[in-house]
């Protein structure tokens, strides 16, 4: 294959003394999303970059791939006309690159290198050995240094730097991409997909995890759009108006396969308090007691405000007596019958006696 024009870079130069320290290198074959054919470059990470170079021993790069644009990376099982090669997808924000590396544990390599560089975390889901993983950390290590050597008095930035619309789903972790893995990992029963912060703080991202020969881990960007909602940001974006619509949207597209990650969190059964010891001062753990709280005594009834302790007296009994009197209106014997008052029952009394004496010398 014929070697590719060497391309003057101004700013740089494209020489390598210029360029940050190596961490990996090595051929690989490379086809950006405009190219129709493949190129076999000497392929260095440097820093947060890929520098492509003809061959070994030139000194001048012939392109540059700034990682800051990373979406995801994957294997590519297509065939390949050198059946010992390996593909894979390294998808950024402005198309997929592919690239070959000429076996198996050249592309785990890759990958280890990449991901330890663009998430400053030694990634879990690759299968290495431990020289490798100790190789990971020390980059880890480097390019966290350099990257604090280069910009001193810049700020980390923030888990998320820009306001969710609506509500956030019960499946979101404040957690990076290492540790989602992780969490997916040790507690497979709680689901298998989970929404966390973006590495660059204003995206979100949606960790998955499956189950083929081993632990399968995917990272799906989710970006919010300035007329509002969010989109997945996978082949053929997904729009969604809300955080919850995405994962019930990548609940749909797998028929149910990914279930959003809840994770009961254990809670405290008993109140406890911590308290120290009058003679020793030795501090104690106490368990407060678990029996209620003694009732109030209830207070007395109220007692009305006039009421007296006396006995009241009988009220006077107020029936109307019967009498022979006839029931004339004009009668005044009448008006004293009908009275209530005691003195009517006197009266009524005496008029009664009087009344049967006539009568009787009248016989």
């Amino acid at each position: 294959m014929a070697a590719a024009p060497v391309r003057q870079r101004s700013g740089t130069g494209g020489s390598r003394p210029q360029i940050p320290p190596c961490y990996y290198e090595g051929y690989l074959e490379k086809r950006g999303p405009k190219e129709k054919a493949s190129r076999r470059l000497w392929t260095s990470l440097r820093g947060n970059s890929l520098y492509f170079f003809n061959n070994t021993k030139d000194s001048q790069y012939v392109e540059k791939l700034d990682l800051n644009g990373f979406v995801s990376l994957k294997d590519d099982c297509s065939r390949d006309r050198n059946l010992e090669a390996a593909r894979l997808i390294l998808r950024m924000k402005d198309g997929e690159i592919k690239l070959t590396a000429p076996n198996l544990e050249s592309r785990e390599l890759w990958k280890g290198f990449l991901y330890s560089v663009i998430d400053l975390n030694v990634p879990s889901c690759l299968t290495l050995l431990p020289g490798q993983l100790q190789m990971l950390k020390e980059v880890v290590d480097k390019e966290r240094s350099r990257r604090r050597i280069r910009t001193p008095t810049r700020a980390p930035p923030s888990p998320l730097s820009v306001p969710l619309v609506g509500e956030i789903p019960a499946c979101f972790r404040p957690v990076s991409r290492t540790e989602a893995e992780t969490l997916l990992e040790r507690h497979p029963d709680c689901g298998n997909m989970l929404l966390r912060p973006g590495r660059d703080g204003c995206s979100l991202a949606v960790t998955t995890r499956q189950d083929l020969n081993g632990s399968v881990f995917r990272h799906y960007r989710v970006t919010q759009r300035d007329q509002g909602g969010y989109v997945i940001d996978v082949e053929n974006p997904i729009p969604c108006a809300t955080l919850h619509d995405v994962i019930d949207a990548l609940v749909e597209k797998t028929a149910g396969t990914l279930q959003p990650f809840l994770l009961e969190e254990p809670y405290e059964e008993n109140i406890t308090y911590v308290s120290a010891n009058d003679e020793n001062g030795e501090r104690i753990l106490h368990t407060a007691p678990t029996s209620p709280l003694p009732k109030a005594p209830a207070l007395p009834p109220k007692q009305e405000r006039w009421s007296s302790p006396l006995t009241r007296s009988p009220a006077p009994d107020r029936r109307i007596l019967t009498s022979s009197v006839p029931a004339s209106p004009t009668n005044p014997m009448r008006r004293l019958i009908l009275s209530p008052s005691p003195l009517a029952h006197t009266l009524n009394e005496e008029l009664k006696m009087k009344l049967e004496k006539r009568r009787a010398s009248q016989e």
